[in-house]
């Protein structure tokens, strides 16, 4: 016995016109970035349009706006033709909607304004954080009722993928959202120094993994032989596929951070692990390419099978190339360096970008009941993305390989041959202005499609009642047969799957985060350092809302050439106290964590307002505002209060004191920097600016040492 029911379409057509938008604002912000970096001048001297500002929107919004859009998009559909069902709850699904539009606008307005986390890939402050797990939760409803609810017995895989993705997400996401509220709009992590260096890269690596692969691939399990006709090629290599990478995925976050003062242990684990990983990534995407098996005829005619096996290659140079980078010889030459963007973006644009693409163009004219309007325009769209790709590929992996090798570089003495970081720098523009070339390219191909698709929808028919299908009327689901003891039979057990993936994704996750959820192992009494004073502490949040973390690394490795450019190697009792840690992935200006006491308030104060008057040579944008808006220094009790309730020694005369202890040692920098001779001001005008309290951060990096004569 059969009944007809209805798909919610509605949803899906609404996340795909979401994806689009969403999708042209971050791609936007990517070209705006990538020529701030080519030149310096089009950060404009405006607060809330530089780099430092932008660049976390920019991943913000393709990560979860143009990214999440498309991921929901398609799991909404899929899931319902998979297991012939309607979604659980059309309400969960317009509140999930409306929801994640809101939390991606309130995101497009808090961080060009400052307020960050410092947290890469997790910059929203904690009422942002909170919507977010809760939209997911409504998410997770509506997606596992929808299973219980299923007219059929057997869940595909595309279904593991969606539960993988589910799961994990919001467990990544609330364990490194975790945080003491300061104000409305500011809080500090419950994790300091190596343990919030781990589990951020635990979330970081796996928000690549879980957010960006798993339910990409749970979209190629289902578009791809539906694009083409056929099944896909491997049962077999599926579960193994799904099964490792689910497993192995979790456990490889500490590659992010060799050479660091992360323990050898976790390192050498991140890097086995990512190793590892070359064997189901590589499976997952030879099941799928294989799929192509008597149908080649459609990568030549289909603009959308072009898309999808485009995107699968480019999961495969990634997924290549990410092992590759864990390996600790060559991490020591690409990390911090524009490799990594050439690695991050080759996966961005070409694996999920394309993916995405190939399945707007699949869905739009589904959903719409009509035909996509050009195939030729969509065809062009895929040349030009590609040309784009591998020109911003080739630039910045050219530019990173030049970056490690001229860090590197020693003459026959031992001597650095470029002791001038800046030297590193300009030597790159070239090539930076060639990556927003290709930026620009890639947006225009994106253009097309927005043309495309916009046509196509015009030429819909104005009627468009949700698709009716039937489905099997089941009154007992445990009465279908199926083998016993075997993966099928699992794959009908819904509740246990979902309990075995928890427990897979978990025993990876405590093993790596729970030992150094204590330092007390790590760091003796004798080797603690002082905290920062409250003026010192004001000044670190404003280097955080300025972004400067996506610029400049905070973590001196153990190489030789890093301790000779930078200074004795960071120890894991520097960063203790830090909340957020400083150690950064990127190193486009040269490390700070030495830098205290290297130059004289002066300079930093004409560094900041316009940092070629002390480094002719510099990309770094000028920050005018600095010497003109007033630090609050009046929080501050409130912000001592609450790092000593999560452990930092502050005694109960500097929380009461904070504000007058700051405004008496800004004091005492404003009549340096006046008796200088380079600051036209008073000294009570002087003593509030945000650029004092940042100076007094600056001054006070590498100098926080309780005995001098031990390692710091």
């Amino acid at each position: 016995m059969e009944t007809k029911q209805t798909y919610n379409d509605k949803i899906v057509k609404a996340f795909l016109l979401a994806t689009i938008g969403w999708a042209f604002v971050a791609l936007l912000l990517g070209v705006i970035i990538a020529y701030q970096m080519a030149y310096w001048q089009a950060n404009f001297d405006l607060e809330w349009l530089t780099f430092g500002r932008l660049r976390p929107l920019h991943t913000n919004a393709a990560i979860f706006a143009f990214a999440g859009n498309i991921v929901f998009a398609g799991i909404y559909h899929s899931t319902q033709r998979l297991l012939k069902a309607r979604l659980f709850s059309d309400v969960l699904s317009k509140v999930h909607f409306w929801g994640w539009q809101l939390m991606i606008l309130l995101a497009a307005v808090t961080l060009p304004l400052g307020f960050s986390t410092g947290k890469e890939y997790a910059e929203l402050e904690w009422p942002l954080d909170i919507l977010i797990a809760v939209v997911w939760v409504v998410f997770a409803i509506n997606f596992f009722g929808t299973i219980a609810i299923r007219r059929v017995k057997h869940l595909y895989v595309a279904i593991w993928f969606y539960i993988a993705t589910v799961l994990t997400v919001a467990i990544l996401h609330i364990v490194n959202s975790i945080a003491l509220p300061v104000s409305l709009l500011k809080s500090y992590p419950v994790y300091a120094g190596i343990q919030d260096a781990l589990v951020q890269w635990w979330y970081g690596h796996n928000a690549v993994a879980f957010f960006l692969t798993t339910p990409f691939l749970g979209l190629m399990y289902y578009y791809l032989p539906k694009s083409v006709g056929r099944p896909i090629y491997s049962y077999r290599l599926s579960i193994i596929h799904f099964w490792a990478l689910v497993f192995i995925y979790i456990w490889a976050g500490p590659h992010h951070l060799l050479y660091t003062a992360l323990p050898n242990w976790l390192q050498t684990l991140g890097m086995v692990f990512s190793l590892m990983l070359w064997a189901p990534s590589w499976g997952g995407m030879i099941n799928g390419l294989l799929t192509l098996r008597g149908a080649w005829d459609k990568l030549r005619t289909s603009p959308i099978v072009k898309f999808y096996v485009a995107a699968l290659t480019f999961y495969g140079m990634t997924t290549f190339e990410g092992p590759l980078l864990s390996i600790k010889s060559v991490s020591a030459l690409g990390h911090y360096t524009d490799w990594i963007v050439a690695h991050v973006h080759a996966g961005t644009l070409g694996w999920n970008g394309f993916m995405a693409f190939g399945v707007i163009y699949y869905l739009v004219p589904k959903i719409w009941k009509t035909k996509l309007y050009s195939d030729k325009l969509a065809t062009l769209h895929f040349w030009t993305g590609i040309f784009g790709i591998l020109i911003y590929y080739i630039s910045m992996w050219a530019a990173g390989i030049t970056q490690g090798l001229m860090w590197r570089a020693v003459d026959g003495n031992g001597q650095l041959v470029y002791p001038d970081f800046v030297e590193t720098v300009t030597k790159i523009v070239p090539l930076y202005q060639v990556r927003a070339f290709a930026g620009l390219i890639y947006l225009i191909g994106f253009l097309f499609l927005v043309y495309n698709i916009y046509k196509t929808i015009k030429s819909a028919p104005s009627d468009q009642p949700e698709e009716v299908f039937s489905a099997p009327v089941i009154k007992n689901k445990k009465g279908i047969e199926f083998i016993p003891k075997s993966h099928r039979h699992f794959e009908g057990l819904a509740t246990s799957f979902t309990i075995l993936v928890l427990i897979s994704v978990l025993v990876g996750s405590i093993i790596e985060i729970m030992p150094v959820l204590s330092l007390d192992s790590y760091v003796s009494e004798g080797k603690k350092v002082k905290t920062f004073t409250p003026l010192e502490l004001a000044g670190r949040d404003i280097y955080i809302k300025e972004g400067c973390y996506v610029c400049h690394s905070q973590m001196i490795r153990k190489l030789a050439t890093d301790v000779q450019r930078f200074g004795p190697a960071s120890t894991i009792e520097e960063s203790m106290y830090n909340r957020p840690f400083q150690w950064g992935s990127k190193r486009t200006g040269p490390d700070l964590a030495r830098i205290g006491k290297k130059y004289p308030d002066a300079w930093h104060y004409k560094h900041m307002i316009n940092p070629r008057s002390v480094v002719q040579q510099s990309l770094m944008p000028n920050y005018p505002w600095l010497a003109d808006k007033k630090t609050d220094l009046y929080i501050l009790r409130k912000k001592l209060s609450v790092m000593k309730n999560l452990g930092v020694p502050y005694t109960k005369e500097e929380v009461a004191n904070a504000d007058i202890l700051a405004e008496k040692q800004a004091r005492q920098i404003a009549e340096r920097l006046i008796i200088s001779g380079g600051v036209n001001a008073s000294v009570e005008d002087l003593t509030r600016k945000e650029i004092v309290a940042l100076i007094a951060y600056l001054q006070a990096l590498g100098q926080k040492a309780i005995n001098p004569e031990g390692e710091l």
